[in-house]
């Protein structure tokens, strides 16, 4: 049986479910990424839009392209 965490997104997003797996999981990379757990879970789910919407991008390539677009410089990234 499969149990499930409740995450609140905020912001107008309101509350997610999510199986305690993927919660453990995100609880971990918030950890090493020096984000909080809704940060976390705000930017693996805008990722996953963008990788939809872009679906030829690498994951790497969508994250040079959002740096560049918030005026971050990313010398020897492709964008």
């Amino acid at each position: 049986m499969h149990h499930m965490q409740i995450i609140e997104v905020r912001r107008r997003m309101g509350i997610v479910n999510i199986e305690d797996e993927l919660h453990e999981q995100l609880r971990r990379a918030s950890k090493a990424s020096c984000r909080s757990i809704n940060g976390q879970a705000a930017y693996w789910i805008r990722l996953g839009m963008l990788a939809e919407l872009n679906p030829g991008l690498s994951v790497q390539e969508l994250t040079a392209r959002e740096l560049k677009a918030a005026g971050v410089e990313t010398p020897g990234l492709a964008a």
